[in-house]
């Protein structure tokens, strides 16, 4: 499985404005509906859900990163935005720092298999310093999209 192949390029957010958890959740949500990957009138109820996972334990894994995460019926197939905050935010993360990197990821409850394969995919990818800096100095969609293409093709020389 690759980045972009769940991945919505056109719910990419260079630029976060949000500045809370949950304001920054909002944003993405609001984001991958813009693009279409949400069925209309369900954003109130997927930023219910990911709030609710992270009260089990916070998706901020460390280094500046975090990946809210969720399964919801608002989606017919794993479905997932990438953001970057210039500023960080307060993500209750397991190191304490503030996040950088977030990556959305909601799927259908009834493919639990592509949600595991899914983090799994983004998590790889996120343990690669080079890639999290990348990340984080990528400018615009295009520069997003252009890296994840990247990592993807890097994927096949392995």
């Amino acid at each position: 499985m690759k980045l972009t192949e769940f991945v919505i390029q056109n719910a990419i957010l260079p630029n976060l404005k949000a500045t809370s958890k949950e304001a920054v959740i909002r944003e993405m949500v609001t984001h991958l509906k813009a693009s279409g990957a949400l069925k209309a009138g369900d954003e109130d109820a997927v930023v219910a859900a990911i709030l609710k996972r992270e009260e089990l334990g916070s998706t901020g894994i460390g280094n500046g990163v975090a990946v809210p995460h969720t399964k919801h019926a608002s989606v017919d197939k794993l479905s997932a935005m990438v953001a970057i905050s210039r500023t960080g935010v307060d993500f209750s993360s397991l190191d304490g720092e503030d996040v950088f990197i977030l990556f959305l990821l909601v799927s259908p409850p009834d493919r639990p298999g592509d949600h595991l394969r899914g983090l799994e995919n983004i998590s790889r990818h996120l343990r690669s310093q080079d890639f999290c800096n990348f990340l984080k100095q990528s400018l615009t969609t295009t520069d997003i999209w252009d890296l994840l293409t990247e990592a993807d093709d890097g994927d096949r020389d392995s």
